[in-house]
This record gives structure tokens, sequence and C-alpha cells, in this order.
């Protein structure tokens, strides 16, 4: 207790004589844990942002598709429903373009067809999750095995001194071991936002593909009192 006090005690003074590091200078402190720590921050910001940007251009559906859609099935066009689906290009479109293929065939098969194509599509947007996952969990038990092996040195470094030992070379040790949990856990944070808030805004996606999906099964049993005449072109 009185180690630790005197520790306190040191690192006050030190303080309060010497200027506020910067978060540079305290990054290179923190010894080569550091890379790999900063490689999975760089890494992890690049999937949040292609992975945002890809689920943006998935949730850009036309509204007057299913419209489109609907009139080319009632006039019996399928082909051009295909083609209308095709040049749409959107994770919804290439379902609809599924369950187009399938329409003669009981809806039962029309509706499992729309579900593993949409199951790709999610597969596809979650692209990268797996890495955020384990960049949340890793991060900081690296940042924790950066200041355990810091303590050590610190400790190996205060017996080394013999007679000339101090407390400045045990509290130095022990702030620059203490920078990697921090940035560990700065990283492993970052990580465990971005992994939530992509998986919420996929899972939104996926509600809004079964409601749009409901609609087009909706749409095949309208004209069941009076059939269109499928005429493929």
């Amino acid at each position: 207790m009185a180690i630790l006090n005197m520790i306190v005690a040191q690192v006050a003074t030190q303080s309060a004589k010497s200027a506020v590091l910067s978060v540079w200078d305290l990054t290179l402190k923190g010894g080569w844990l550091m890379i790999p720590l900063a490689l999975l921050l760089l890494v992890s910001i690049y999937i949040f942002f292609e992975r945002l940007f890809a689920t943006s251009r998935v949730t850009k559906a036309d509204s007057q598709f299913l419209q489109q859609i609907k009139s080319l099935i009632q006039a019996g066009k399928i082909e051009d429903a295909k083609q209308l689906c095709q040049t749409t290009n959107t994770a919804y479109s290439r379902m609809i373009e599924k369950g187009v293929s399938r329409i003669g065939r009981p809806m039962n098969d029309v509706l499992v067809a729309i579900e593993n194509v949409g199951n790709m599509e999610i597969a596809r947007m979650e692209k990268g999750f797996n890495w955020l996952a384990t960049t949340a969990a890793g991060a900081p038990m690296i940042g924790f095995l950066g200041t355990v092996t810091g303590m050590v040195q610190a400790f190996y470094s205060l017996a080394s001194a013999g007679q000339n030992s101090n407390v400045s070379i045990l509290a130095s040790g022990i702030y620059e071991a203490l920078m990697t949990t921090v940035a560990g856990l700065v990283v492993g944070i970052l990580a465990l936002f971005a992994y939530n808030y992509l998986t919420s805004r996929v899972n939104k996606i996926m509600n809004r593909l079964e409601g749009n999906t409901m609609e087009f099964m909706d749409l095949l049993n309208e004209p069941a009192a009076q059939p269109p005449h499928f005429n493929k072109r």
C-alpha cells in the first residue's frame, strides 16, 4: 500500500511539472502491441463504412417496382417482368426474379425459392461482420496482454536497477503498460458499436424484404378469380 501511495505521489508530481503528453506520444509508448491494435482499428473502420454504403444501396428501392411487376404479370408478360428485375438489380429485385421464374408452380415452391435468394442476400450484406465481432472481443484482450507484459518489464527494470532503483522507474513503466489497455478498449468499443449498428440495419432491411415478399405473394394470389394467360416472349 505504501508503494502504491508513493507511485501515485510521484506520478502526480511529474504531471504537475511536465506538459501533458500528446495522444501520439502515448501511442508510441504503448509498445509493439499498438501495431496490431492500429491495424484492427483501420480494418474495422473500412468494413464499417463499406458495409454502410453497401446496405444503403440495398435500401434504395424503386417505389414503382412492385407496381410495374404487378402490371406485367397480370398482362402475362413474364419475360418482361424478368427483364425488369435484372435491370433494377437490387436485393429485392433478385428475390422477385426468382419468384417470377417459378410462376406456375405451387405457391410454397415459389415462396421457398424467394426465401433462399433472400438468405443469400442477407449473408452477402453481413460480409465482414465476423471481423467486427472478433475485433470487439479480441482487441481488449490484446490490450490486457500488453499491460501484463509491460508490468513484468517495469518490475524487472526496477529490480535490475538495484540500489539505483526509484519509484519513477516503476511509475513510468506502469503508465506505458496501461496504454495498451486503453487502446484495446477503445478499439473494442468502437468495433462493438459498429457491429451492433450494422446488425440492426441489416435486420431492418430483412424485415422490409420479408414484407415486400408477402406483397409479391399476395400479388400472385390476386388473379385467382381470373387467371392471366402467361405468354412467355
